[in-house]
């Protein structure tokens, strides 16, 4: 059964997150590119996305859910289930696009239909958003203005270290974002990073926590809990399925997407087990609530 966070329990919250899509929503493989060819492809989603619900049910834990709108258009009943579920809804725009490789009409008129797809399919809030790839990148500050127009609660979709189409030089905790032309703030959790050796290092969601080992990825929480920070976990489908479909790519990028599929869900249950967890907006509430009076934080 799903609860909210205990009140009592005094331990950092952390942000427990799934962007919601299938195998073949891949950035950059040519394979996959046309989305003509979708509908053609074997699916995962509602099968890998249902093992992924009946985890957090098992802990009690809600999550954010940022679901792509093409997933929402094809597939209103699991959108349906995750929101019945007691889960915060987002949306991952709806194409699956880097916000870098559009321009603001472009953008706008994606973020339109994805939000429909979504409420079509369960009439439900739509809070938030997560950039595909985590691409707003400097140059991209007005996309949060159009997050904006749609009343949208808070964005998470800045990495604060570069990374393969992303990257942004901001704060790692969470906080108001004002840099964007009309300098209306938006609040803003980015993904985690852990100190290590002088660098920052990923290690709580997709490839990373496949790739890295438990204890690692325990050291990145218990570093960012201890400075009184949140961790952000972040996975896909596809993260726990090592059967998804193969298509071609380069070495490196083969590597990076199917490493450590089988170790997922276990690892993710470990995690839930021995730290605290709820949705990305209860945890923005709780950090920026703590730090009202201070400064808003900007690049």
């Amino acid at each position: 059964m799903i609860t909210t966070p205990a009140e009592s329990d005094d331990r950092v919250l952390n942000a427990l997150s799934f962007d919601i899509e299938d195998w073949f929503h891949m950035v950059d493989i040519e394979a996959v590119a046309d989305p003509d060819k979708w509908s053609g492809f074997e699916t995962i989603v509602e099968h890998r996305t249902d093992q992924i619900l009946e985890i957090c049910d098992q802990a009690g834990v809600r999550g954010t859910f940022f679901i792509l709108g093409w997933i929402a258009e094809h597939y209103p009943a699991l959108v349906k289930r995750i929101a019945d579920a007691g889960h915060e809804i987002g949306t991952h725009s709806y194409w699956h696009r880097t916000v870098y490789s559009l321009d603001e009409d472009e953008f706008r008129k994606d973020i339109k239909r994805s939000i429909d797809c979504i409420h079509d399919a369960a009439s439900c809030e739509v809070t938030s958003f997560r950039a595909p790839s985590f691409s707003i990148t400097p140059g991209c500050e007005w996309a949060i203005d159009v997050l904006h127009d749609f009343d949208l609660q808070y964005d998470a979709s800045l990495f604060p270290t570069p990374r393969g189409n992303g990257g942004y030089p901001c704060p790692r905790e969470p906080h108001v974002f004002t840099d964007a032309p009309s300098g209306k703030g938006m609040p803003e959790l980015p993904m985690s990073v852990m100190r290590i050796a002088g660098r920052k290092l990923a290690f709580s969601g997709g490839g990373y926590m496949r790739l890295l080992p438990n204890w690692l990825i325990r050291r990145g929480f218990n570093q960012l809990n201890a400075e009184g920070m949140p961790v952000v976990v972040y996975l896909h489908p596809r993260d726990f399925a090592p059967d998804s479909p193969r298509v071609p790519m380069s070495k490196s990028r083969h590597f990076k997407a199917y490493v450590g599929m089988a170790s997922t869900a276990g690892k993710l249950d470990a995690l839930l087990r021995d730290f605290r967890f709820g949705t990305c907006k209860e945890v923005l509430d709780r950090n920026l609530k703590s730090h009202e009076g201070e400064a808003s934080c900007s690049t």
